[in-house]
């Protein structure tokens, strides 16, 4: 198979990504999400495994008791029930079933603090992990002041990538590739990094990351780089400097320190950061960066 069918299987799977990720609630099949992407159903199983390295039923269901478990321990305001019904599990019991077996929990224990365990068995995975030392040194670092702002949408060419780690570097690289091809300055780019995963929940090499760079309505999709709008609306901002390895200490505080007792209610779209120096581009691993914790009132 040669690159540009390779990279032309990944813009049609991100699309269907996309969808998946816009709207968890819906009931997504194989049928729905191949027919979009201009695929057979049973071509588009083997394309979907391919570039994820999962199943479909897989990824769906992984993803949505990932948001859920977020939402059990955040929403504080929403029901178990509500919850599974935002996640896209056709009923209460189905959702307490596939809970329990991801998590080893039921729902409502975990909520009432049985994540912390969770949590716990997370961290140790953690310490095999090449992060492990520079969390260690970050985690005396004090959450910096927390602004509210309003963001307007931002309309993005973007990359997956797998893992919270200096790996995430090879799709910055791709993306700045790309941007040379088409004839973007890279100066007049925002780069922003999208963390789809809680890290304490889930293991480091298995969260999810997104690179992208602002582009103007001229631009479209194509080859392996997708299009996308990031939404606008309310954000906690806090402006963070450092080095590989810091940032999540900081997302940690700012989740599970300043979150609950803001006033505010994390709203269901990914925290993202808005880089001014990126620390998988620069030759000292440094970074400049804006975190945002987009959010609701409660």
């Amino acid at each position: 198979m040669n690159n540009a069918t390779k990279q032309q299987q990944k813009l049609r799977i991100n699309e269907a990504l996309y969808a998946i990720h816009r709207d968890l609630s819906h009931p997504w099949t194989a049928e729905s999400l191949a027919k979009s992407a201009a695929y057979s159903t049973h071509h588009f199983h083997r394309i979907f495994k391919a570039v994820t390295g999962e199943n479909l039923n897989t990824y769906i269901r992984r993803t949505r008791l990932e948001r859920a478990a977020n939402m059990l321990i955040f929403h504080g305001d929403m029901s178990a029930t509500e919850i599974a019904q935002r996640c896209g599990f056709v009923s209460p019991s189905n959702f307490t079933h596939r809970f329990k077996e991801w998590f080893g929990e039921t729902p409502t224990a975990w909520r009432d603090g049985g994540y912390r365990h969770f949590e716990d068995q997370i961290a140790q995975q953690h310490q095999d992990d090449e992060l492990s030392d520079q969390l260690d040194n970050a985690a005396s670092k004090e959450l910096p002041p927390v602004s509210m702002v309003r963001r307007a949408p931002m309309r993005v060419a973007y990359i997956r990538h797998k893992g919270y780690d200096r790996s995430i570097s090879r799709a910055w690289q791709r993306l700045q590739e790309w941007a040379e091809e088409e004839g973007i300055a890279w100066a007049g780019v925002e780069m922003t990094g999208l963390y789809h995963s809680n890290p304490n929940i889930v293991p480091l090499p298995e969260c999810r990351y997104v690179a992208c760079i602002t582009v103007p309505d001229t631009v479209w999709r194509q080859r392996d780089i997708g299009i996308m709008t990031i939404p606008g609306g309310l954000h906690a901002q806090v402006h963070v400097e450092g080095r590989y390895g810091e940032l999540l200490p900081i997302l940690h505080r700012l989740l599970y320190e300043w979150l609950p007792h803001s006033g505010y209610k994390m709203a269901l779209t990914p925290v993202f950061a808005c880089y001014q120096r990126n620390q998988f581009l620069s030759a000292d691993e440094s970074f400049e960066l804006d975190l945002y914790l987009p959010v609701k009132t409660v």
